[in-house]
């Protein structure tokens, strides 16, 4: 598998960012930040991310789930230096959103992500509030 396009490394086509430190238990034996670690603060971004952009107050009583998630390693990444991560919306589908995000440390490249969330209810899909579908735009991948 090859780098992800070099359009998508560029912080500043990232809506959001968030800057999240990891801790000495993330490091593997080499003193890297282990690759099960970093899905970790991946996954704090997008929680972080969900938040800033009403993502959980549209859900209502529906809830979401994490059905696919692609991660590139590109770079080390080492403690305790904190990890700026990038995250944007990049398509929303009827039920899902894809999201793209990008973790950077010291200005090095650490990992790029793609992942895709889908809202439940019961169990099943259940279509995107058009709250959300209205709001989202600020959010989504700049050009």
């Amino acid at each position: 598998m090859g780098k992800p396009d070099p359009a998508l490394l560029d912080s500043a086509r990232f809506p959001f960012s968030c800057r999240i430190e990891p801790r000495f238990s993330d490091l593997d034996t080499n003193m890297h930040i282990n690759n099960v670690a970093l899905m970790g603060i991946l996954e704090e971004a997008r929680v972080r991310f969900h938040r800033a952009s009403g993502y959980h107050q549209a859900l209502g009583s529906a809830s979401s789930m994490l059905v696919s998630l692609q991660v590139d390693y590109l770079g080390e990444g080492f403690y305790p230096q904190p990890l700026d991560v990038s995250v944007a919306a990049d398509q929303i589908g009827r039920s899902s959103h894809a999201l793209l995000q990008l973790a950077r440390q010291d200005e090095r490249t650490v990992a790029f992500s793609r992942a895709t969330v889908v809202l439940t209810r019961d169990g099943k899909p259940e279509p995107l509030p058009d709250s959300y579908r209205d709001s989202v735009a600020p959010w989504m991948l700049r050009t």
